[in-house]
This record gives structure tokens, C-alpha cells and sequence, in this order.
């Protein structure tokens, strides 16, 4: 098991020092130990407690149709954002972002998601300049962003570039392992025995059977030890305080060798041991070196937020134990943490009860073989283990099978419970969800000696004072943030107002002031698609800044999940037919890969319903914008000064006449200099809207507005301030449309036109009622083969679950 606090302090001059307080997670949440609390535990207590108050743990999983792409398909996803603890849907955030990275974490695909009601959708059409390789997919949102990425949802892709080099090899590539060694609670100490756990995989990171043995400094055999599952296992070991070090000779099962030096161990120092007595009970014992025997220790125990019970346990003969009841233990990752007396943490150990329910999909097809395109008709249902229907919302990909495409996939329940949890890359993380028994049981606490992870520092957690996060959770709207700076030097401008739009017929107009750093901060409205950003000052009173947008995405990056891409020749037919596949889609089909769903978005302008309008097609057009103005605009009066043009709006409810200038608006965007919109031709201008009152725009006060609109929200030709910074920026994803042909008609089965479909149907919007039956229907294509059915799914009540199954098709037209 990983555990971050290596280095023991010293006991050879105050041994009070390592008085230490002991919090058990057992079932009551109100238990104490015989010996009382004391105000360390306490305070670790209202601290911990207040941390969680602050903390909102959030989790997204993404489902995406496959795994196998070729260049030129579209890869569809549906994002599920949770809660990190209940795992119920967690409508918190609005935005998730979700990157495809390469092997040098450059993303080479973004997207912006809109989440509603805790679930979004979204997809990306794989560009031809991609090499063929494997790629990681990842997804968060804004507030993920203020914790690890290694807590960012992460899964890999394999892309082939049919169109170039496949990268097809016709030799082995050679095999390299890696071993790590893990003393449970993360520390050794002389004489006191361990158990070591450890962890043997190749460079794809799959585990690999191996056995070996340990040597001292001698050259004497110790110990010895032999994988259970998945590269993973544990020995017993006491170290001796004669031997400098010792290391581990591991015989892999291809005959290869490799030597590892093992962790050092402590001179003084204390060690968890965490075991099952029996079907019912868990002991946690702790020994420790270098110690007084009338010591205490603390052991603060919790599963995500929850708190169990805080016990004082103290040291007799520098050691003590304390029998835990499995059943009153919250389920999940439990986290058992060791502190001495000044709340510093030593030791961290992970055990796992598996749920005791999940979300049942069960799902079958009308048949279990078709021919080309004949109707499939899919009945599925959701219900608990006890066959109670459970609603839940869901999605569905059905995809061919090849010697390219696997039949493994992602599994929200195994994510939520054990893969978000837990650092580093999962082999078969179902298993330990879904197997049972004695060697199930020893597998599933392999893994936790050899994963461990928290999402917090206890740093964090223990500090007297709250920790600012920097980024807020996007709770309406996504956050373009960016920074003012002094032109001339560079510095960071504080309390500099600044507006920002995107010129269009929806009228849009934020503004922020900028903080110590020059940091500001807009949270916009409806942006969809790509669109220009304008950013200015008032250049009438403010025109020596600098102006600079930020990337919304994570500049933090998750250690890389090590996978597998190696194509032999064997592979070179089916990659043939997935390019023709490809190419017969993308001659028929392609229009159809620019359906978008339009979101319905509000056209009221921001200042909502004005106090005037004119649509200056209703009168008579003059050349000069002045007469407009002044013959048919009553509500503004124009005055000419030394300085050229002022509007003067009348402030109808205190019937009196502001003096100086409103907000004037060109398609959204602010113009400060009157005389340069007085200037513009009258006959480019569609609309004139004008608010005859103070308006309150967040912190700013407008005296009155006067806003303009061009017949197509493109400024037509009007030349902004060049102090302004004009940005093209790529706001949330618009909703592309599944197409897949349907053969209701004899007509339609037999034309010309060829289906070479590889997915055939995507759904990202299931939703059962939790009662009865739901069925579904699509068409099966051209090309026959094995088909996989893979269904996701989430219930209002944290239950999550997963069904797969295949069906053939045989025959062709």
C-alpha cells in the first residue's frame, strides 16, 4: 500500500512526543474507547468534519460507444457526474470537460459538455492527422480542478490511422516488468513483522504470475513469496536491525529474472497490521519501536466523508489491537489513518466492503441472430438485486466485434466503488466487485496494500485556516477567465473593469472587475459553437491594459495508464475492411455527420424587455445616424460637446435626464466613443432598443442603454477599438445528431446504396420508468459478424450498473 509519510520522527530525547491518538472506523458513529476522548481527538474531529462541510466530492464516468476506432469515425460519449461519497447523480456542476490526449499529453481533442440534471452528452470526429496509437480519454469539471487529476475520470483508446502507417509489425516486441514492493501502513521497522504486498506487471501494465524470493545482506534466503492475481500479492517479513538492506529475486514465467532492492526499514517507528478474524470481525493492531509502553495512538478511520467512531486505544508492551464488526462498516474504501500526538500523520491502510446491491439491468434482443438489415428489437428493465424495478438513466452502443474490438469495457458500478478511489491502473476491476470466495477476498486486500490513495492532504484537513480554492464549481454557466495587465510593464492591474462579448443577434454583455493577480472572471450564457470574444475596458477612461484569455482546461496531468498497442499481421484484414468500412460510410453518409441538435436559447437580450424599439425599416431611412436620433428616438437626446457626441437618455421613473453617457451596444459590444457609432451608416442598422432608466448590471450601473443591431449581428464593417482583444474561442459543444438508417420498407432493404456500419445504434438518453418492459429498435447493416450490446446506467438512489451480451448477424444481401 502507497503511503506519502515516509520519514518517523525521532524518540530518542521526548518520548511524550509520540503520544498518539487512535480513531477506529467501526460501525456506531458515536462510539468511544474505554479510555476516553481527548481534545487531539476532538480537534481532529471538528476539523475533519469541517473539511467535509467545505468539500464537495464530485465523480464522472464516461461511457463511450467503443473503445477501437478507425480515423474518420465519430466517437460518441454520454458524461455521468455524481456525488463522490453516495454516488447519487449530482446536478452541481454544468460543464464537464472532456480532452483526448496523446502519448505526450497533448490533447489533440476537446470538448465542452453542457451537464443537465447530472448527465451530458457529446462526441468527436477523429481527424485523419492522427497517428495510429493509444490515447487517454479523460473528463472533469471545474471544481475536480482543484484537486489531483489522478481523481479525473481516465480510460484509453486505441486509434488507427487506416489511411497511413497502422503500424502493423510482424516481430515480438521486447518485454519489460516492473516490480514494486508496499509494507503495509507504509513503513518498516526493524525487528516488527510485516506484511509486504507487491506488484509485478509488464510494460503495459498487466499483472504477470511470479514467485520469488528475498535475500539479506548475506545473501540468505528470508523470505519468499508468490503472486495470487493479476501480478499482485503479499508475504510476511521481519526485518533485522544486523542487515543494511535486503533484496527481493523475482522469477517471472517466462523464465526471466529481476532484482529489486526492498523499502528500508526504521529504527523506531510504529506498523498497522489490519486482518479478518473471522467471517464477522477485522483487527487492526499496531506495534511499535523506540516508544514508552504507556503511549496512546490514534487511528482516524472514514469512508469519503463519513466519520465513524474515535477510541483512544493505549500501548501495553508497545503494542495494541482493536476488534472491529465488518457488518456496521459504511461500504467501500475505508481509510485508516495513524497521527501522532501533533496530528502529523504515519500511517494510512485501505480495506474495502464490497456493495451490497447494485443496479440490475437486464436486457435481451427479439432473436438471437438477424440478417442484414433486419429490425432489432432490444426489451431491457432496471430493478435491485431483489428484483424491486428501480428507475435509472441510461445509455446504449451497439458495436461489431473484431480482432481489433474487444469485449471489455469500462463498468460505472467498478468505477464509482473501486477505480475513482484508488490511484494508478486497475486490471479487471470488475472482479473484485463481482467475484466472490477465499481467493476473491485475499485479491481484493492485495489491492488495497498495493493502491493507496486519498482525495484530500491531511495538511488540508488539519489546518486551522480554510484553504481557498481557486476554482469555483461552474454552478450556471462556464467561466471564461483571463487576466489585465499594464501594457508598459507587464504588472497585474487590480479593480479594472472589464466588459466581454460575443458579437451575435443574441445579445450578451458581461463584466468583471479584476482582482489583485489581474485575474477576471465572466460566467457566460447559452455559448455555444465557436464564436469571436471581444474584451475591452472603457478606452474613454481605461486604454493602457492588456488583455489575455485562459484555457478552461486542466494544465495537471494523471500519471498515464500504461496499455497495450502492438498490431501483427494478423490484425491487417480486419484493419482493411474497417478503412473500406470507413470510406463507404464517408462517401454515403457523411452529410448526415453534421446533423446538430440547435439548443432552444433565449433571444431576449440581457437587459430583458426595453423601454423603446424601433425597427428602422418601419420609417423613413435617413443617410446620417444623427437624424435617426434625433427625429424618431425620443427617448435619447443628442448633444454635441467639445469632445464630440453625448447621448443624454431620458431616466423616465425619476422624470429627470441622465447627462452623462449610457451604455451604448453595436450586436452586444460596447462603444464608448459616440462620435464612432454616430459615425456608421443608419441603413446597416436593423434594430434600436433603449432602456429610459438606471440598469444594475452585477456590480456596474448603466446610465440608460442604447443598444444596435445589425441585420446579421456581425458588426457589418465597424472597425472595434485595437486596445480591444478580439479572440475566437470555442464555447460549449453543440449536440450532434445519431443517424442510422432504418429499412421499414421492402423498397428501402434493397437499395443500392451500401451499409457498412460498424456502430449500429448509440442512445444516450435511456430512461426507464423502473416498471415493465422499455424496448428499443434499430436496424442491423450490411456487414455481418458478432455484435456487442453495452448498456450503462445510474439510478436516482446511487445504485449503478452495467449489462452486455452479443447477437449475431449472417448472411448478406
Amino acid at each position: 500500500m502507497i503511503c506519502k509519510y515516509k520519514t518517523m520522527p525521532s524518540h530518542k530525547k521526548t518520548t511524550w512526543f509520540f503520544k498518539v491518538i487512535i480513531f477506529f472506523l467501526c460501525g456506531s458513529f458515536s462510539f468511544v474507547s474505554a479510555f476516553g476522548q481527548t481534545d487531539s481527538v476532538k480537534n481532529i474531529n471538528q476539523q475533519f468534519a469541517r473539511y467535509n462541510r467545505r468539500v464537495v466530492q464530485e465523480k464522472l464516468f464516461l461511457h463511450l460507444d467503443r473503445t477501437y476506432y478507425v480515423v474518420g469515425d465519430i466517437a460518441w460519449f454520454k458524461v455521468y457526474a455524481t456525488d463522490g461519497v453516495s454516488h447519487k447523480p449530482l446536478p452541481m456542476s454544468k460543464i464537464a470537460y472532456v480532452e483526448v490526449l496523446d502519448n505526450d499529453k497533448h490533447a489533440v481533442l476537446q470538448g465542452k459538455i453542457t451537464l443537465r440534471n447530472a448527465t451530458g452528452q457529446g462526441s468527436f470526429q477523429l481527424p485523419i492527422s492522427l497517428v495510429s496509437g493509444n490515447y487517454t480519454v479523460r473528463a472533469y469539471t471545474n471544481w475536480m480542478k482543484n484537486f489531483s487529476p489522478e481523481f479525473y475520470y481516465q480510460s484509453t483508446i486505441t486509434i488507427i490511422n487506416t489511411q497511413g502507417n497502422a503500424g502493423l509489425k510482424s516481430g515480438v516486441d521486447s518485454v519489460a516488468h516492473d516490480a514494486q514492493f508496499f509494507p503495509e501502513g507504509g513503513n518498516l521497522v526493524e525487528d516488527i513483522t510485516s506484511q509486504i504486498a507487491f506488484k509485478i506487471v509488464d510494460r503495459f501494465g498487466k499483472g504477470v504470475d511470479a514467485e520469488g524470493f528475498v535475500l539479506d545482506q548475506q545473501g540468505k534466503k528470508v523470505a519468499q513469496f508468490k503472486s495470487l492475481k493479476f501480478g499482485l500479492g503479499r508475504f510476511a517479513f521481519t526485518p533485522s536491525g544486523a542487515n543494511a538492506g535486503y533484496t527481493a529475486v523475482i522469477k517471472i514465467a517466462n523464465k526471466q529474472v529481476l532484482t529489486r532492492k526492498l523499502p528500508a526499514a526504521y529504527k523506531e517507528g510504529c506498523v498497522m497490521r489490519l486482518e479478518e478474524i473471522n467471517s464477522e470481525q477485522l483487527k487492526i493492531s499496531v506495534q511499535a519501536k523506540g516508544i514508552s509502553s504507556a503511549e496512546e495512538v490514534f487511528l482516524l478511520g472514514h469512508v469519503g466523508s463519513k466519520v465513524a467512531v474515535s477510541a483512544n486505544v493505549r500501548l501495553m508492551n508497545n503494542s495494541g489491537s482493536y476488534l472491529l464488526n465488518k457488518k456496521e462498516l459504511p461500504e467501500g474504501i475505508s481509510h485508516f489513518t495513524l497521527f501522532n500526538a501533533q496530528k502529523k500523520p504515519l500511517c494510512e491502510r485501505l480495506y474495502f466492503k464490497r456493495p451490497a446491491q447494485r443496479l440490475l439491468i437486464t436486457a435481451q434482443t427479439d432473436k438471437p441472430q438477424y440478417a442484414p438489415r433486419d429490425k432489432v428489437s432490444l426489451q431491457l428493465a432496471t430493478t435491485n438485486l431483489t428484483m424491486q424495478g428501480v428507475p435509472a438513466n441510461m445509455s446504449l452502443a451497439v458495436y461489431r466485434l473484431d480482432s481489433l474490438a474487444t469485449a471489455t469495457y469500462p463498468n460505472i458500478n467498478s468505477y464509482l466503488w473501486l477505480t475513482s478511489d484508488l490511484k494508478g491502473a486497475i486490471e479487471s476491476p470488475d472482479y473484485y466487485l463481482t467475484s466472490t470466495g477465499t481467493e476473491a477476498d485475499e485479491a481484493l486486500d492485495n489491492l488495497m496494500l498495493t493502491h493507496g490513495w486519498s482525495r484530500f492532504r491531511w495538511e488540508d484537513v488539519l489546518t486551522n485556516q480554510a484553504v481557498p480554492f481557486e476554482n469555483p464549481p461552474e454552478l450556471n454557466g462556464h467561466f471564461v477567465r483571463g487576466r489585465v495587465t499594464h501594457s508598459a510593464t507587464g504588472a497585474a492591474a487590480l479593480d479594472i473593469t472589464t466588459y466581454l462579448t460575443a458579437p451575435g443577434r443574441y445579445i450578451r454583455l458581461y463584466n468583471s472587475k479584476s482582482k489583485s493577480n489581474g485575474q477576471i472572471q465572466f460566467e457566460l450564457k447559452d455559448f455555444y459553437g465557436s464564436q469571436e470574444l471581444v474584451v475591452q475596458t472603457d478606452t474613454q477612461r481605461d486604454s493602457t491594459y492588456h488583455f489575455e484569455l485562459f484555457s478552461p482546461f486542466s494544465a495537471k496531468y494523471a500519471s498515464p495508464i500504461p496499455a497495450q498497442y502492438r498490431l501483427s499481421e494478423r490484425f491487417r484484414t480486419d484493419i482493411t475492411q474497417r478503412h473500406l468500412a470507413a470510406q463507404v460510410q464517408n462517401a454515403y453518409y457523411k452529410k448526415y455527420s453534421t446533423l446538430y441538435r440547435v439548443p432552444a436559447l433565449d433571444s431576449v437580450p440581457f437587459y430583458g424587455k426595453p423601454s423603446e424599439t424601433y425597427k428602422l425599416d418601419d420609417y423613413t431611412r435617413f443617410k446620417v445616424l444623427e437624424e435617426v436620433m434625433r427625429e424618431y428616438v425620443p427617448g435619447v437626446q443628442v448633444r454635441i460637446r467639445k469632445d464630440g457626441f453625448h447621448f443624454m437618455v431620458h431616466d423616465d421613473p425619476n422624470r429627470t435626464v441622465f447627462y452623462d453617457n449610457p451604455m451604448v451596444l453595436l450586436d452586444g459590444v460596447p462603444v464608448f466613443n459616440i462620435n464612432k457609432i454616430m459615425a456608421m451608416d443608419p441603413l446597416k442598422i436593423q434594430r434600436l432598443d433603449v432602456v429610459t432608466s438606471r440598469y444594475f448590471h452585477g456590480p456596474l450601473v448603466y446610465n440608460g442603454l442604447v443598444s444596435y443591431s445589425t441585420y446579421k449581428g456581425d458588426l457589418d464593417g465597424f472597425q472595434l477599438d485595437p486596445r480591444a482583444l478580439v479572440q475566437e474561442y470555442e464555447g460549449l459543444q453543440l449536440q450532434r445528431e445519431f443517424y442510422a438508417p432504418r429499412y421499414e420498407t421492402q423498397q428501402e432493404k434493397q437499395s443500392r446504396r451500401p451499409d457498412f456500419r460498424q456502430l449500429l445504434y448509440w442512445n444516450p438518453e435511456v430512461v426507464s420508468a423502473g416498471s415493465g418492459n422499455q424496448t428499443l429498435s434499430f436496424y442491423t447493416s450490411d456487414q455481418p459478424g458478432r455484435y456487442q450490446v453495452v448498456i450503462q446506467g445510474l439510478a436516482a438512489n446511487g445504485l449503478a450498473g452495467s449489462a452486455s451480451f452479443t447477437f449475431e448477424v449472417k448472411g448478406s444481401l
